[in-house]
């Protein structure tokens, strides 16, 4: 696709803004580093563009905060300030799920908090409550069995209007990736850790 010009115009009775203007699930999977990277740095571009960003993370601790976070909430503050960009909002499984009234009790149980999460993801798709959804480490509740993936893909299918929807994660499902319009697999060709070296501030997080 060289300068942004496709290979190919399918057949399908629609102009080209009509195509252009389509929402976009996009999955991030491999076992390479960057998968989550490349998902916030497009929920920035969003943020620029004045779309409702929402990020849910699924897997890591209600107490994990990565750089990304501090800034996109920062950009959220900005959007508050000044109107520029776009409202943001960002969601961790556990006590992060603000929606669930006694979130201590979902502590333990991880698959519920999961489905709990998603059943709320899918409320906000139905609502059109936000513009771009990052869904991070979301393969892995469907790797695990924990959100039925058919069902995930379904819902995805049918959300209304322009909802663009990232979701990252290893050992993405093949029914989501048959289903998304934009898949990169990450692959590892070196990493610190080969070395021994651990992660860092500023690269990690």
């Amino acid at each position: 696709m060289p300068q942004g010009v496709p290979d190919t115009i399918p057949d399908d009775g629609l102009t080209t803004r009509q195509r252009r203007n389509q929402p976009v699930l996009a999955v991030h999977t491999g076992e390479g580093k960057g998968k989550s990277t490349a998902a916030f740095g497009m929920a920035m571009r969003a943020w620029n563009a004045g779309m409702r960003v929402a990020v849910f993370q699924f897997v890591k601790s209600a107490k994990w905060r990565v750089g990304e976070e501090s800034a996109l909430t920062a950009l959220g503050e900005v959007h508050e300030q000044t109107g520029r960009g776009g409202p943001v909002e960002w969601h961790k499984m556990g006590q992060g799920w603000s929606w669930l009234r006694a979130n201590a009790d979902h502590d333990d149980d991880h698959a519920e908090a999961a489905r709990a999460g998603w059943d709320e993801i899918a409320r906000r798709l139905a609502a059109h409550e936000h513009d771009f959804y990052v869904l991070d480490e979301f393969t892995y509740p469907l790797h695990w069995g924990w959100v039925d993936t058919d069902a995930v893909v379904a819902t995805l299918r049918a959300r209304p209007g322009r909802q663009h929807v990232v979701i990252t994660g290893r050992r993405a499902p093949a029914t989501l990736i048959d289903a998304a319009d934009l898949v990169t697999e990450m692959h590892k060709i070196a990493h610190p850790m080969d070395a021994g070296r651990k992660g860092q501030k500023g690269i990690e997080w």
